[in-house]
C-alpha cells in the first residue's frame, strides 16, 4: 500500500518529502560496514520528522548479500517530542548484508487522531467518517485477497468502512468500528503508506558466531607441565603436549577459545628476569613478548615448547574439546630476531646509531625492539601478511593482537581485509588499552574485538554509564570483550576484594557482554601484586607458574565450578549472546546494579529474558528496592498473575520467586554477590 513520492527535476532536495536522519548504526555515513552475526539481534535508529501534525511512520528494512529484501519491520516512536524510531533486525548467516530506513506519511494514524477530537467535539462528524471510509475502503482495496491471511484482513477492514459509511448508525459506532483494535492491528502490520522516502541502504558485515560470541580462557604453554627441580632451583618448561593436559578442564569450564601468549622463541639479548628486573639468570625463560633468537622469529615455535607437529596436535585437541586456539600476534622484536640483521629499515634507529627499543615512560622494554612502518611499509606489511596466513595454514583462526594502538590504522585496514578476503573466518582481537578514539578507530579498521575499559570500571555508576555506551553508542563499529583481568593488570578492586570480588567481576562480565575472558589463575583467587604495582607479583610473563588447579577445587578453593555455571547459563539462554539488547533497571541501593536481556529466539517462540542484579560491594551486604521496566521485559498478560506478578528462577541458586514491577533484595557477597534470574513465561 505504497504510493512513493518523488520530487521534480529541479527540485532536488537531499531531505527528501520526509526527512530521515542520524540513522544506526551507520559509520562514518556508511563509509565502514557496522558490525553484526548471524541470529544477532540489531537496534536501528533514526529520526524520521515532517512539517505541521500530521501522522508519519518508519520501517526497518534488511537486505541480504545477494541484494534481495529479507526483513521488514514497522519502528516504534521513542520518547515524545523526540522525533526518534527504533526497530529491531536480524541477519541470519554471514556476508555484506545492507539496511535502510523508509519513513512514509500515515494518513489512518492522521485520520484517526482527528476524527477522535472531531467527532467527540461534534465538528465536522459526516465529513471525517466519510473520509474514514473511503480511507479504509481503499485500504481494503489494497490489501487484495493474495491469501487466506490477506483476504481476512481485508474483509475486517472492509466492514469497518461499511459501518462507517452507514448514516443510520450513530455516529460513535461507526467512528468506534473505524479505529477499533481489530482495524488497528491489520493497518498496523498493513499500513497505508503515502509519500514513501527511503533512506538509502548502509552495509553491515555479518561475520562468523565466534567473533562476537564467546568465552575465553588464557594460559602460558610453558607453565602447564612445568616440573621444578628443588635441587638446582630450575624449572623443566611445560609444553604443548603437557598443556594439552590442561584443555580438558578449560572445556569443562565452558569456555570456547584457548588463547596462548607468543610461542615463538624469546632472545637473550637484555633478557628479563623475575618480576621484569633488567638481569636474568641463566634458567629464566624471559618474556614471550621479547620474540626472535637464532632459532627463528615469528614463523617459528620455541624448541621448548615444541614442534609444528606437536603444536598441530595441540590444535587438533582443542577442537576435539569445542575449543578454538586463539594465537598472540606481537609486532615487535627482541634484538636478537632474523629481522634485526636482515631488516635493520624495519626499525628505528637513533642519532647514535642503535634502535630504539620500547619504552613507556616510566617503564623500559630493552629486550623489545618495536617495529617502524614509515621506512619500508609495503615490506614489512606483506611480511606481517605471510606470517598470518602462516599461522591460519596451521589452524589458527583468531589472533589476539598485541598493542595495536602502537601501529599506524591503514595497516590494520590493509592486512585484516587481505586476509578475510582469503579466510573470512578468521578473527582480530584489539589489545588496546588507549585513547577511545585509537580504540574506536581500530574497530572501524576491521578489528572484530576488543578489549576494553570494563577492567576499571567497578562502581555501579561506572558500570552502567560504561555499559550504555558499549551497547548503545558505540556498538556499531566496537564489539567489546569483556576480560576480568590479564598477565599485566590486577586491579585493585582484585586485590582487596576478596573472593566475593571474582565472582562479581565474573557475574558482570559473562552476564553484560556476548564475549568475556579470564586469565589462568582467577579461578584460584591470586591476588596479590607487585608493590605499587596493578600487576601480578612473580608474574608469568617473566617466568614459570605451575598451578595445582584440581587440588584447589577438591579443596573447595576454586572458582572454577562457578566459572563453569556462568558459561552453562550463557549457552542455555540466546538473550545473553546479544550486545545491544542490554537495559538497565532502577535499584535504590547505589551500589546494587540491575540489567536485563530478552530475545525472542526464533518466529513463534516465547520470549527468552534473563534478570541480573548485582551487588558491586564485594565487602558487604546491600539491600534495597529493585524496580523493573516491565514493558522492556517482553511480559504478556498470560505470564503475570492477578496480582501483575511473574515467577523468576534464579540460575544461581536454583531458588524461585514471584517478582513484579517493585522488588526488595539483598545480596551478601560472602554468599551470593548477584541473582541471575530467568522469567518463565506461560
Amino acid at each position: 500500500m505504497d504510493s512513493v513520492y518523488a520530487v521534480s527535476t529541479g527540485l532536488q532536495s537531499s531531505f527528501g518529502r520526509i526527512p530521515v536522519t542520524a540513522l544506526h548504526p551507520v559509520v562514518e555515513g556508511g563509509r565502514y560496514p557496522a558490525k553484526a552475526i548471524p541470529g544477532e539481534d540489531i537496534r536501528v535508529e533514526a529520526l524520521a520528522f515532517r512539517e505541521g501534525h500530521d501522522s508519519l511512520g518508519a520501517t526497518a528494512v534488511l537486505y541480504g548479500p545477494d541484494g534481495l529484501e529479507v526483513q521488514r519491520v514497522r519502528m516504534v516512536p521513542g520518547p515524545p517530542g523526540t522525533d526518534t524510531w527504533e526497530g529491531w533486525l536480524r541477519p541470519h548467516s554471514e556476508g555484506a548484508w545492507e539496511f535502510e530506513v523508509e519513513a512514509w506519511d500515515d494518513p489512518y494514524g492522521t485520520w484517526r487522531h482527528d476524527a477522535r477530537i472531531k467527532v467527540g467535539a461534534g465538528i465536522d462528524v459526516e465529513l471525517m467518517l466519510a473520509e474514514g471510509a473511503r480511507l479504509l475502503t481503499d485500504a481494503a482495496a489494497a490489501i487484495g485477497n493474495a491469501n487466506d491471511s490477506a483476504r481476512n484482513d481485508a474483509d475486517t477492514v472492509r466492514r469497518a468502512a461499511w459501518v462507517l459509511a452507514d448514516g443510520l448508525l450513530n455516529p460513535v459506532e461507526r467512528l468506534a468500528a473505524g479505529i477499533s483494535p481489530e482495524v488497528q492491528d491489520v493497518l498496523n502490520r498493513r499500513p497505508i503508506r503515502r509519500m514513501v522516502t527511503h533512506s538509502g541502504r548502509f552495509p553491515i558485515k555479518v561475520e562468523r558466531e565466534r567473533a562476537g560470541r564467546g568465552a575465553w580462557y588464557e594460559f602460558f604453554p610453558r607453565s602447564e607441565g612445568a616440573v621444578y627441580h628443588p635441587e638446582s632451583g630450575t624449572y623443566t618448561s611445560g609444553n604443548f603436549r603437557t598443556a594439552a593436559e590442561r584443555l580438558d578442564a578449560v572445556a569443562a569450564m565452558g569456555f570456547d577459545v584457548v588463547y596462548l601468549p607468543p610461542i615463538h622463541p624469546i632472545g637473550r639479548t637484555h633478557r628479563k628476569g623475575p618480576n621484569n628486573t633488567l638481569v636474568a639468570g641463566p634458567n629464566d625463560p624471559g618474556s614471550p613478548w621479547a620474540i626472535g633468537a637464532p632459532e627463528g622469529g615469528h614463523d617459528a615455535i620455541h624448541p621448548d615448547l615444541g614442534t609444528v607437529e606437536d603444536f598441530a596436535a595441540f590444535v587438533q585437541r582443542a577442537r576435539k574439546l569445542g575449543l578454538e586456539v586463539a594465537l598472540d600476534l606481537a609486532l615487535q622484536a627482541s634484538p636478537d630476531h632474523p629481522w634485526v640483521e636482515a631488516h635493520r629499515e624495519w626499525f628505528t634507529t637513533r642519532i647514535d646509531g642503535s634502535i630504539a627499543y620500547a619504552e613507556n615512560p616510566p617503564k623500559k622494554y630493552q629486550d623489545i625492539y618495536p617495529l617502524n612502518f614509515d621506512n619500508d611499509p609495503e615490506g614489512l606489511a606483506h611480511e606481517v601478511l605471510r606470517i598470518v596466513l602462516l599461522w591460519v595454514s596451521r589452524g589458527v583462526d583468531i589472533f589476539r593482537v598485541d598493542n595495536p594502538h602502537t601501529k599506524p590504522l591503514w595497516f590494520w585496514e590493509w592486512l585484516i581485509t587481505r586476509v578475510n578476503e582469503q579466510h573470512p573466518q578468521v578473527v582480530f582481537l584489539a589489545e588496546a588499552f588507549t585513547r577511545p578514539a585509537m580504540m574506536h578507530a581500530l574497530g572501524r579498521a576491521g578489528f572484530q574485538q576488543s578489549y576494553t575499559y570494563f577492567t576499571w570500571r567497578n562502581t555501579k555508576k561506572e558500570l552502567q554509564e560504561y555499559l550504555t555506551e558499549v551497547s548503545r553508542v558505540s556498538d556499531a563499529f566496537f564489539r567489546p570483550n569483556f576480560f576480568v583481568n590479564t598477565p599485566d593488570i590486577l586491579t585493585e578492586y582484585l586485590q582487596f576484594g576478596g573472593p566475593a570480588a571474582f565472582r562479581i567481576r565474573a557475574v558482570l562480565a559473562s552476564m553484560a557482554a556476548p564475549l568475556w575472558g579470564v586469565y589462568a589463575g582467577y579461578e584460584l583467587y591470586e591476588h596479590v601484586a607487585r608493590p605499587g604495582a596493578e600487576e601480578y607479583i612473580d608474574n608469568e610473563k617473566f617466568e614459570y607458574k605451575p598451578r595445582d588447579f584440581a587440588g584447589a577445587e577438591a579443596a573447595g578453593r576454586s572458582l572454577a565450578p562457578y566459572l563453569a555455571r556462568l558459561n552453562r547459563i550463557r549457552r542455555d539462554h540466546p538473550a545473553l549472546g546479544d550486545l545491544r539488547n542490554l537495559v538497565l533497571h532502577t535499584s535504590s541501593d547505589d551500589a546494587t546494579i540491575a540489567f536485563s536481556k530478552s530475545k525472542v529466539p526464533s518466529p513463534g517462540a516465547p520470549a527468552d529474558t534473563v534478570i541480573v542484579v548485582v551487588n558491586t560491594d564485594p565487602h558487604g551486604a546491600r539491600e534495597g528496592a529493585v524496580t523493573l521496566d516491565l514493558e522492556a521485559l517482553g511480559l504478556r498478560p498470560e505470564d503475570l498473575d492477578e496480582d501483575g506478578r511473574f515467577t523468576v528462577d534464579d540460575l544461581l541458586t536454583g531458588q524461585t520467586w514471584k517478582w513484579g514491577a517493585h522488588n526488595y533484595v539483598r545480596l551478601d557477597p560472602y554468599v551470593e554477590p548477584a541473582h541471575i534470574l530467568h522469567v518463565r513465561r506461560n
